[in-house]
């Protein structure tokens, strides 16, 4: 059986290739829909760390966004913590899939481009998740997609970061993030936890109240 993560890692090469680092998203949820790939990173639930830091910190607040949601189980985690979600994918069919897996959700799924969010979103959430969405992005554009995702968080606002941990790497994806990468996130806000247990960060930042 083809290994997942080649598969995903040769699709990132072709979109790569013609300077469109997203573009493989869709064309592996369109592929894994139709029986001939496997989503690697679809576990079916949410992600772990993000279940036990929510059960310590018990987040509060009105709105929250999930970045780059695939398949939706950390966006109905999120929603569950009552929480208005929006969850965003820059697949449009994984934007589909999610809405048939969760049929009577209430998160808003909507298909956006975190390289280009909508404008609206700056500044409007007073919870976002970034789950795994950053790494999968090599240097180049890594560091417009870091700004973009701290811009969303509202003034007294939360951003939960979870990824891979590791030094630059020339085969991916994901290209685990580096403490750089990490520290990026918080140029324009404040760090509260640094967390890494030699495979995985799990960073806590807040945006000071107006």
């Amino acid at each position: 059986m083809t290994d997942p993560d080649e598969v995903s890692r040769q699709l990132a090469a072709e979109s790569l290739a013609v300077n469109d680092p997203t573009g493989w998203f869709e064309r592996l949820y369109a592929a894994a829909d139709a029986g001939d790939a496997v989503v690697p990173w679809d576990r079916g639930a949410p992600h772990p760390l993000i279940v036990e830091w929510a059960e310590k910190r018990k987040p509060v607040g009105e709105r929250a966004l999930v970045v780059g949601a695939g398949l939706g189980f950390d966006a109905e985690f999120v929603a569950g913590l009552g929480f208005d979600t929006t969850a965003f994918d820059i697949s449009a069919t994984a934007v589909q899939k999610a809405r048939e897996r969760h049929p009577a959700s209430g998160v808003h799924y909507r298909t956006a481009d975190l390289l280009e969010p909508p404008a609206e979103w700056r500044r409007a959430f007073d919870l976002v998740v970034e789950s795994l969405t950053v790494q999968s992005m090599p240097v180049g554009p890594r560091a417009r997609a870091i700004g973009n995702v701290a811009a969303m968080v509202a003034p007294g606002g939360t951003l939960l970061v979870v990824a891979f941990a590791g030094d630059e790497q020339e085969e991916g994806p994901p290209w685990p993030l580096s403490r750089a990468d990490v520290e990026a996130f918080g140029d324009d806000l404040e760090t509260v936890t640094v967390e890494n247990d030699g495979q995985r960060w799990r960073v806590e930042l807040r945006r000071p109240s107006a």
